[in-house]
């Protein structure tokens, strides 16, 4: 029976799988008995108990008496935030290194490349650190603040700058650019669907921001007592009002996005160089500018190869987020840490922290799978 090559597969694999659940037995039984001798149930039980400890930087509402389990979502919104400022802004800033690393000009060729060596060669637990060194030895104190633009002013106590104050209801805004999204998606969807169709891409998608333009106008006329500008103002030792960036927030998302638009930026470089020549010459042909010719062409061209790594590098970003810890930003790594060292429930935290980050670097990858599914070339 052995000699048949197919049933010997699936005794090794049964084997296998028998001698990793015995492995994974023996783990459970002896920690379960190590935490009994050590008086320390294993459950989920104190995600309901009171947090009792402060979280000093929150997008959403939170005290001390909130029970652990909203303070861990307080936490993941941090991490959400930042992961999300820096994907914006390493995506954007990336996109023009690659382009001017491949400049004629050696002056912006040259300064792209310094970006990208220091980025890519440097670790970024150190480059953190440097950052936050180089912002309290560098700033001002918050007496002598230094004022970028009128009401924004950068200390050692952070970035403060004036703030949008809504005092009517949020479904309102929630609601226009909802509506305002769903208008411009069906009307890029009729325009090319009509491109294909016709070879003519009417001006559908134009129509649509003109229109949401006049409703826009029609909002902020409706809702023009709704809407304050609360600007910071210097009282005692510190600015008060307005929006204000801490010193450690302000860290994470500079190192963060520096270190990341290093790596796009090296992604874009490839994805534009693997466009081919007949593109370029095409586009030339036609009379297109340099700059029409990467938006109109290459740009959307190189897509097809800058997705799929770039897919990596956006959850490397969610990962990375974790070393907020270093500079003392709460993120959720910190806030479940705090939990873990006042409950003693390492083993639920541990699960906690590993499961959260697993599903949201699975919902990102399947975001940007989808997206590339989409534009991929599809052979018939």
């Amino acid at each position: 029976m052995l000699q048949d090559a197919r049933i010997r597969a699936i005794v090794v694999q049964a084997a296998l799988l028998a001698g990793l659940a015995a492995l994974g037995f023996v783990l459970l039984t002896a920690t379960m008995r190590n935490l009994e001798l050590r008086g320390i149930p294993l459950g989920f039980g104190f995600l309901w108990r009171p947090a009792n400890f402060q979280i000093a930087e929150t997008i959403l509402p939170y005290s001390a008496s909130d029970p652990n389990w909203w303070a861990a979502i307080v936490g993941l919104s941090n991490s959400l935030f930042i992961s999300v400022l820096v994907i914006l802004l390493a995506s954007l800033i990336g996109l023009f290194i690659g382009i001017g690393r491949l400049s004629s000009n050696p002056l912006v060729s040259g300064l792209c490349r310094v970006w990208v060596e220091v980025a890519r060669n440097t670790p970024l637990l150190v480059l953190l650190i440097f950052n936050y060194a180089l912002w309290w030895e560098i700033l001002p104190l918050a007496t002598a603040a230094w004022k970028l633009a009128p009401g924004t002013h950068i200390s050692v106590r952070g970035l403060s700058m004036p703030a949008l104050i809504w005092s009517a209801s949020a479904l309102a805004p929630v609601a226009f650019l909802g509506t305002s999204a769903a208008v411009l998606l069906m009307a890029s969807h009729a325009a090319r669907r009509r491109h294909v169709e016709t070879g003519f891409r009417p001006a559908y998608v134009r129509s649509a921001w003109l229109l949401i333009a006049v409703g826009a106008g029609i909002f902020l006329f409706a809702y023009r007592d709704a809407a304050s500008l609360d600007i910071p103002e210097f009282r005692r030792a510190n600015f008060a009002g307005g929006w204000s960036l801490t010193p450690e927030l302000t860290t994470i998302l500079i190192g963060l996005t520096f270190y990341t638009a290093g790596f796009i930026g090296e992604i874009v470089r490839g994805g534009i160089l693997a466009v081919r020549k007949g593109q370029w010459e095409a586009a030339t042909a036609l009379g297109l500018s340099r700059g029409q010719t990467y938006r109109l062409v290459v740009v959307p061209l190189a897509l097809r190869s800058i997705v799929p790594p770039l897919n990596s590098q956006y959850i490397n970003v969610v990962k990375n987020s974790t070393l907020a810890i270093v500079v003392g930003y709460q993120d959720f790594m910190t806030v479940v840490s705090t939990m873990i060292n006042k409950t003693s429930h390492a083993i639920e935290g541990v699960a906690i922290i590993l499961g959260v980050f697993l599903a949201v670097n699975l919902a990102l990858s399947a975001l940007l799978n989808a997206y590339n599914r989409r534009i991929a070339i599809v052979e018939r």
